[in-house]
């Protein structure tokens, strides 16, 4: 959250991590002041992306925005900048700068963590290998997404660092004395760490 006052007009950014469109759009409803003059924001997840200047002129606030989501790199960002009027008129260029600024200034001050690229596996391993199995994973960074316990063993659905693939397959492979049958899930999220 910042907070700045150009030209009489008070400016309040405030940005938040999001993993869907209807996330921004909540982040979106939850911050914006009705008894503010303007609540423009931008969001970008992925190749999806939305902006709105919410009555400024047509290109002013909610692009701006969005040009700064995507110039400092972030992505999965919702970004609110809410106006309240002071008398003074910016101009176009001067709302460029004051929207653009102000959730440039708020990204740059804001904690930030890199999205991790994430795979997915599934597989099967027997019942005596399923507890060596468990802790090998976890110590791997990885998540057990799902376990379905069957007559002869446990068929699991994992995400883990794509980073540690390989040698998560490794380690099945090893575990499950090469019985194991790993399948890749399709674009799992990425995570934040």
């Amino acid at each position: 959250m910042l907070e700045r006052e150009i030209r009489k007009s008070l400016f309040l950014a405030q940005a938040a991590p999001v993993s869907s469109a209807d996330a921004a759009l909540a982040f979106i409803a939850e911050v914006s002041d009705p008894d503010a003059t303007h609540n423009c924001w931008a969001y970008r997840i992925g190749q999806s992306y939305r902006s709105d200047d919410d009555g400024e002129p047509g290109g002013t606030a909610g692009r701006p925005i969005l040009q700064v989501i995507e110039g400092q790199g972030f992505d999965r960002t919702v970004v609110v900048v809410t106006r309240w009027f002071g008398g003074i008129k910016l101009g176009a260029g001067g709302l460029v700068r004051a929207y653009g600024g102000t959730a440039a200034e708020c990204l740059r001050t804001a904690p930030s963590r890199p999205l991790m690229p994430m795979c997915g596996l599934t597989f099967h391993c027997g019942f005596s290998e399923h507890a060596l199995m468990r802790a090998r994973l976890l110590a791997m960074d990885a998540t057990i997404e799902a376990e379905t316990f069957g007559a002869d063993g446990v068929d699991l659905r994992i995400t883990l660092p794509q980073a540690r693939e390989e040698e998560a397959r490794a380690r099945i492979t090893d575990i499950t004395r090469g019985q194991a049958v790993i399948r890749a899930e399709e674009d799992p999220e990425p995570e934040t760490h």
